[in-house]
């Protein structure tokens, strides 16, 4: 509940995960002493940073201390909120009751005593409260949230993710108008404002005061209908004639709140495309969730250059060849690059079987806005197929494929597998590949190539499952600086390749 909340106490300036986490342990001590509204409402707010900031940074950083460290807080934030509810509706009573009005006194009364029990309950979670791990994040978890930059395209396509969850709710709520649509409303829009808030400081500085006016319109509108729901449940009223006047009273006041939200929320105007304008649109939705999936790759892979190389030489291979029947190319290379790019997070978990352990990782992904989880799933199946046995029909891995889409994420994955193969020995010598077809060959000339290396027996155990694929067999060959083409036929489209 969120109706005249107190000023915040703070005098340091106000940023930064570091700081918001220090805080917590500061207002523990002043929270500790009487638990009253103002402690307790800042406690709260320096909590819902540190686990809103670790909302967000989680997923794009997959280190679990995030997720820990959001759960640690969560039964003191939950306990302090059961108390805060009490302490809000205390002030909405003052407000609302006329002098020597016996629905007051009996509200007040009972508040007195559920105050009391939340705040024996807020005391015994600030005592299981483990400050002495909070202090470890205090130091750990600062560091890596400063390796990403604030600002960012990244952010922005987060932030556009929870502007489309709060405007869905937004529609919902309006068109039904209840109790439960207003509520989720303010939960998705609180959820935008924390990503705006803490990762987008340009936006935040101009629309901070629009959102927390909304903020606190759709918090006083839950405030007053938790309010009379609790008036009527412990029967405050001594007749129907003091039910009906608290009833239009708060009536209005909810009704004043939700106006004012119409003013600013509803039309071609709305603050909703006002924010709308400054998060990417088009293609750029999509460029901004590879940039983001690339991001968590990064953290993940030991040796992410390793990847990045391969998706490039991924990427040439596939312009090298011939184009199959009824394909997608630009499709199938936005598939390939980012398969290439997250082909070794299982690296993180595991050395031997990581391609597994890729598919997987990549599976419990929450899809990014601009992809879908089908699209999501052929990724995960190239991914897993860079490396280790053949794809073969039964696997579970690809069930629930078309079977046009098994048959072109088994051939993207032997194009990855190809591509991996070139940079074996992650030194990058082979940047550079050109095809031909000769004779019912494809050639693919590789500048950096040496026939007679350890890397070559990598390069012709790995092109098996593309030739497979394209029924041909693939040859390879040195390609001399500035050389051009291999010589042979131009690549045509051809059925079935």
């Amino acid at each position: 509940m969120s109706a005249s909340p107190a000023p915040v106490r703070f005098a340091k300036k106000q940023h930064g995960l570091a700081f918001w986490m220090q805080q917590v342990l500061a207002e523990c001590d002043h929270a500790a002493q009487d638990f009253a509204a103002d402690p307790v409402h800042d406690l709260r707010v320096a909590l819902r940073r540190c686990r809103s900031m670790a909302d967000g940074l989680m997923t794009i950083d997959p280190d679990p201390s995030w997720k820990q460290m959001k759960k640690a807080g969560k039964p003191l934030f939950s306990q302090l909120g059961e108390l805060r509810d009490v302490q809000v509706m205390a002030e909405w009573i003052t407000k609302l009751s006329v002098p020597d009005d016996v629905v007051s006194i009996t509200f007040r009364h009972f508040l007195a005593s559920r105050e009391a029990q939340h705040k024996q309950q807020a005391a015994q979670a600030l005592q299981e409260f483990d400050r002495k791990q909070w202090k470890k994040w205090t130091l750990l978890l600062p560091r890596r949230a400063a390796r990403i930059r604030t600002g960012s395209l990244i952010f922005k396509h987060l932030a556009l993710e929870r502007w489309t969850e709060a405007h869905e709710l937004h529609r919902r709520a309006l068109r039904n108008r209840s109790q439960v649509g207003f509520h989720s409303l303010r939960i998705g829009i609180k959820r935008f404002r924390y990503i705006v808030e803490n990762f987008l400081p340009e936006q935040h500085a101009r629309w901070i005061p629009d959102l927390k006016e909304l903020q606190d319109l759709l918090g006083e509108v839950h405030d007053l209908d938790v309010l009379w729901a609790t008036a009527v449940q412990i029967n405050a009223f001594p007749d129907s004639a003091s039910r009906l006047q608290w009833h239009n009273r708060i009536l209005e006041e909810r009704s004043r709140r939700i106006q004012r939200y119409h003013e600013k929320m509803v039309g071609k105007t709305s603050l909703w495309q006002v924010w709308r304008a400054e998060l990417p649109a088009g293609p750029q939705i999509e460029t901004a969730a590879v940039s983001r999936l690339r991001l968590w790759a990064s953290i993940l892979d030991p040796d992410f250059s390793h990847s990045t190389r391969v998706a490039n030489l991924a990427l040439q291979l596939y312009a090298a060849l011939p184009t199959a029947a009824n394909s997608n190319p630009e499709e199938e290379r936005a598939i390939l690059q980012l398969a290439a790019l997250l082909h070794e997070v299982g690296l993180a978990k595991r050395q031997k079987g990581h391609h597994k352990a890729t598919y997987s990782l990549i599976q419990g992904l929450k899809v990014p806005l601009g992809w879908s989880p089908e699209r999501m799933k052929r990724v995960a199946v190239v991914a897993r197929y860079h490396r280790g046995a053949l794809p073969r029909s039964g696997q579970k891995t690809l069930a629930g494929l078309s079977q046009d889409d098994r048959r072109t994420a088994v051939r993207l994955a032997g194009i990855l597998r190809l591509a991996n193969a070139f940079d074996a020995d992650r030194r990058g010598r082979i940047q550079r590949l050109e095809g031909a077809e000769k004779d019912g060959h494809l050639i693919i000339a590789a500048q950096g190539y040496n026939p007679r290396d350890s890397m070559a027996e990598s390069i012709a155990a790995a092109r098996h499952l593309l030739e497979t694929v394209c029924r041909r067999p693939i040859l390879v060959k040195p390609l001399a600086r500035g050389q051009g083409k291999p010589s042979g036929k131009s690549r045509k489209p051809k059925a079935g390749s």
